[in-house]
């Protein structure tokens, strides 16, 4: 087929827009996004030392995504290209584009459906399972979703089976670089009723652990069980949060964890809103036998513990995992229909006992400030970018590093470009 008979069999399918909803059995969309973030690193992810040096850097995202849907059947497929600008040669043999989703969604008998391949796994307001859309390369999983869904209930089993290759015999140890578990089984309910919304998850981990010298493995099993509640009645907005751990490590160390979260929005009037919150996520102290650190799994953490992304984005040093308690209060103002402007206040301590030798430091870890700005420059172009400080205390030091006398601060600007620009129907 020459290029003119191929462009006009695409004219062909792409004209036929104009048909009846009703009469129409495939739908199918091209979305394509390029969203460019230039960061300054003063401070972020981690406390900087006096006399350590700014970062700057402009990472970028580039993807192209299909949808398919007829009565009984979905897919989509999705290809990314994400890195920093300048990481590349001029001349790039790489290849570096990889598929972040590529799924089928099978409409079966009644209110059932099967969902498999790669795909992004969101629930709840994603402190669990997220889609960590704020990373440049976000975050997928390998897996087949099994679905009821009828008016007011969700019923949804997820299982997954991960391996680093195609064995012939035995299991696979677990190297740097693949999915984090072996093995996954997920079970969540969700209930809707007017003002109130009522889930249920829980979450059997199969994590790889053992020898790596021998490649000798050994699956220990973390269990991940709670609840949410949100309720909503006009300018009131409140949404709790419980979830206990138990099982094992992947070092075999038996865990006793759990954390809570309560968060409260009014609506002051139509261009200012008022948040409160705090989050509690238990640590393992210095004399604890147990691991009683909780672990907020594949959850978008960005959301929650501060932007500057000290907490569960980035580790704790010196092997310690020592939980956290943030409060929070913050205001948001909307500006005009395409602008707005945020800012929120965290305190954060830590949740556990560690000592300095033979005394226990000071819980208080210090304080951060995050301003943001959000601006509909057209239709699917949004302007984003924020400025966060961290006023860090010396408890911060021991268990994150660098100087707490050292000016810690952060400011990135992103343009989010995002338009379909294909739709047919036939």
């Amino acid at each position: 087929m020459d290029m003119k008979k191929l462009f006009l069999c695409i004219g062909l399918v792409f004209s036929m827009t104009g048909m009846d909803a009703q009469e129409t059995e495939n739908e199918t969309s091209v979305t394509v996004q390029i969203r460019p973030r230039a960061e300054y690193r003063n401070g972020a992810l981690y406390p900087r030392n006096e006399g350590d040096e700014a970062a700057g850097f402009i990472n970028n995202r580039a993807r192209m995504s299909l949808d398919y849907r007829r009565n009984d059947l979905s897919m989509k497929v999705a290809a990314q290209h994400v890195g920093v600008w300048g990481q590349d040669p001029q001349i790039d043999k790489n290849g570096r584009f990889i598929l972040n989703e590529a799924w089928a969604k099978l409409y079966l008998h009644n209110y059932f459906y099967a969902q498999l391949g790669r795909q992004s796994l969101i629930y709840d307001d994603e402190r669990i399972l997220g889609a960590l859309d704020w990373n440049v390369a976000g975050r997928y999983h390998d897996a087949l979703k099994l679905g009821y869904e009828k008016e007011r209930n969700k019923l949804h089993l997820i299982l997954a089976f991960n391996q680093n290759d195609e064995n012939i015999i035995g299991g696979t140890y677990y190297a740097p670089g693949a999915q984090p578990y072996k093995s996954m089984q997920t079970l969540w309910y969700n209930y809707v009723m007017s003002h109130l919304t009522l889930s249920a998850l829980f979450m059997n981990l199969g994590q790889e652990g053992g020898d790596p010298a021998t490649k000798k493995a050994d699956t220990r099993y973390l269990q991940t069980f709670g609840a949410n509640a949100g309720y909503n009645y006009n300018v009131l907005t409140l949404y709790g949060t419980v979830y206990f751990q138990t099982g094992r490590t992947a070092a075999d160390v038996s865990v006793s964890a759990w954390m809570a979260s309560l968060k409260a929005s009014y609506a002051v009037d139509k261009k200012i809103g008022l948040t409160v919150g705090t989050d509690y996520l238990s640590g393992t102290g210095s004399d604890d036998a147990k691991y009683k650190a909780f672990n907020p799994l594949y959850g978008t953490h960005h959301k929650f513990y501060g932007t500057m992304d000290y907490f569960y984005a980035s580790s704790f040093q010196n092997g310690l995992n020592p939980g956290l308690w943030d409060k929070y209060a913050g205001i948001n103002f909307v500006m005009s229909k395409k602008a707005s402007l945020s800012a929120m206040y965290h305190h954060f301590s830590i949740a556990s006992d560690v000592k300095n030798g033979n005394d226990n430091i000071k819980k208080g870890l210090g304080s951060e400030v995050d301003l943001q700005f959000n601006w509909n420059i057209m239709k699917n172009v949004m302007l984003t970018g924020g400025y966060s400080v961290m006023f860090g205390s010396e408890s911060m030091d021991i268990v994150k590093g660098g100087n707490h006398d050292s000016w810690q601060d952060w400011g990135w600007i992103s343009l989010n470009i995002n338009p379909r620009i294909l739709f047919a129907k036939w």
